[in-house]
């Protein structure tokens, strides 16, 4: 008896685990489609917990009508089942979503969205039955109901903690989404089959196809378009990275969803013809030529690169968070530098931390549809100017949703409150950048004027062109502080209106 009743602990402890394994998976799962914002997150949030609240109800209602273990192990052998079927069919969803997202379709997206959530939502709300399920089971007298209920749902909770941390820190990083599915599916599985009558011994099939599935190759995650074709990808600590190259060599660095490219590289030329360009340019819009430049948010170092080829003296602190994006850069897009220092760390904590000062700080750590928001406040404003020698500017890359300048307002009279509102400027060189930068010294276009002839032919078009178009930043944003920063909203609420 006593045997039967840890073998019932176990499995509600598997289950525990796997449940929340799965719900970080799923989270995953959909990052290279949908991104990883808070609305991602919040939508996969409210699938498991809805699943969970209906399993929750139907498990115990289930477990009174029909008090026998092998009832409970047949439900968690068919949720495990479905759990390592998810990764396998939820491509069709997916393209389908990424098409109606191309195509601004919401009808299609929501449907899409809805049908990956019913997959994810069927496994798990199998898995809800199982604690009523095992609490119904293991009391014997209603004098013991409290105690047999707590110590079930303390086990299922330690196991949804070891779970969350298993999936987050080792599977995922280490054996990638799919196989996170599949180690855990055959887990619940394994702890299922103790529970199982004679009769039921064909189910032990099933942890064993769950394990063979181990094997398979995984593929590309997501097959490039035309004549594309995606060089390397990985699912890193943070997120899903691909690079994708051209036929004549250009590459670009996707992340998550695809729909930016967060670095760029062509073979022997600098220049790219994007923001990277006019980021560039303000490096000479300093009270003089800089000798050192931070940028906080450097990906696989499209910026960097230019700053050791045209700036091959100033020392370059290139910051990004995610290391693996580092090394890609390395290997790549030629990131290199006679005075390169990489540096593997956030933005803010490691500015809090340097003692250095820099001529220029860029900010390009603003990604679509997902920005720290604490590297938009007053606060964070402040440190940077603090940052800065005497007459150095701060440049900010501001993405946006085309004809939206929502987010650049906010970010322009949060810029205020640390340099004044005559001393930010911006550059709207794209239909979804502006550049922002903010002066501790001369005016901007007059600097950046001053420096067209002293620097190569090819940069000083883009130098000179990017004076013409500075003007004063846009009025009448809202000031954003380390304590009310809903950047989020702001985001999401202008994607919408885009849409």
């Amino acid at each position: 008896m006593r045997l039967r009743g840890r073998a019932l602990e176990l499995l509600v402890f598997t289950v525990g685990a796997g449940t929340l394994g799965a719900e970080i998976a799923a989270a995953r799962l959909l990052a290279p489609w949908f991104g990883a914002s808070t609305i991602v997150w919040a939508n996969t949030i409210a699938i498991v917990l809805v699943a969970l609240s209906v399993g929750y109800s139907l498990g115990g209602r289930l477990a009174d009508r029909n008090p026998n273990p092998a009832g409970l192990a047949r439900i968690v052998l068919v949720a495990s089942a479905l759990l390592a079927v998810v990764p396998f069919v939820s491509g069709p969803f997916l393209r389908q979503a990424v098409r109606a997202v191309d195509q601004l379709s919401a009808a299609t997206f929501v449907g899409s969205l809805v049908g990956v959530g019913v997959l994810l939502a069927i496994p798990l709300l199998l898995l809800g039955m199982a604690s009523p399920y095992a609490v119904r089971l293991r009391v014997n007298a209603v004098a013991d109901a409290g105690r047999t209920a707590g110590r079930l749902y303390a086990i299922s909770t330690v196991g949804s903690l070891v779970g969350t941390f298993l999936a987050a820190l080792l599977l995922i990083p280490v054996v990638g989404t799919r196989r996170t599915f599949l180690i855990f599916a055959a887990a619940m599985a394994l702890a299922a089959l103790p529970h199982l009558s004679r009769r039921w011994a064909v189910a032990a099939v099933v942890p064993l196809v769950i394990l063979g599935l181990l094997a398979l190759p995984t593929g590309t995650v997501k097959a490039a378009g035309g004549d594309e074709q995606v060089i390397w990808e990985g699912e890193t600590d943070y997120q899903y990275a691909r690079v994708v190259e051209e036929p004549d060599g250009t590459r670009f660095l996707e992340l998550n969803e695809g729909h930016a490219v967060h670095s760029v590289y062509r073979p022997g030329q600098w220049l790219t013809g994007n923001y990277w360009d006019e980021m560039l340019a303000m490096a000479y819009a300093g009270a003089r030529m800089p000798r050192s430049v931070a940028i906080l948010g450097s990906a696989a170092g499209t910026t960097a690169r230019q700053l050791g080829h045209y700036l091959p003296e100033t020392r370059v602190d290139a910051v990004e968070i995610d290391g693996a994006l580092t090394d890609v850069g390395r290997r790549l897009f030629d990131l290199r530098g006679s005075r390169l220092h990489t540096h593997t760390a956030d933005a803010r904590p490691w500015l809090e931390t340097t003692d250095r000062k820099f001529d220029v700080i860029m900010v390009d750590a603003y990604r679509q549809p997902y920005i720290p928001f604490y590297l938009t406040t007053r606060e964070f404003f402040a440190l940077a100017k603090a940052h800065l020698t005497p007459g150095g500017v701060l440049v900010v890359n501001s993405a946006h949703p085309e004809r939206s300048d929502t987010l650049e307002k906010v970010l322009t009279a949060t810029m205020a409150t640390a340099f004044g509102s005559d001393h930010v400027w911006r550059d709207p060189s794209e239909p979804t950048n502006s550049v922002l930068v903010g002066s501790t010294g001369p005016a901007p276009a007059d600097r950046l004027r001053a420096a067209v002839p002293r620097i190569p032919h090819d940069l000083g078009e883009v130098v000179g062109a990017t004076a013409d178009r500075l003007e004063p930043g846009l009025r009448g944003g809202r000031v954003y502080t380390d304590d009310v920063a809903p950047v989020e909203w702001l985001v999401d609420l202008s994607l919408a209106d885009a849409a």
